[in-house]
């Protein structure tokens, strides 16, 4: 398997969301939705996810090993870094203060 794009969606609120990211995967599937959170010990990755009766959140696609998520969430937190550090130069290019 191979994560062959991956696009980001800044979030531009206050708040522990900070972006939203797709994959793709060997150029044939897609997963949508997967969370960039900055928690206490810095940023990680929350998968797709729905509500199930009992008001708890259950993940609707994910990787079935640590080895696999931890791949996975290097390839979206590195490319969240890329795409934020592009986002604050172009604002600051323009005249514009940045608020990440």
């Amino acid at each position: 398997m191979q994560i062959t794009d991956v696009r980001i969606r800044l979030i531009a609120k206050e708040g522990k969301l900070k972006a939203v990211a797709s994959i793709t995967i060997d150029n044939e599937f897609v997963v949508h939705d997967i969370k960039v959170i900055e928690g206490e010990k810095g940023l990680f990755i929350a998968m797709p996810s729905k509500k199930s009766a009992d008001g708890e959140y259950r993940d609707i696609a994910h990787p079935i090993n640590s080895e696999t998520r931890s791949k996975l969430e290097q390839i979206i937190l590195d490319q969240y870094e890329i795409t934020r550090g592009g986002a604050i130069s172009e604002q600051e290019l323009a005249g514009e203060s940045a608020d990440f």
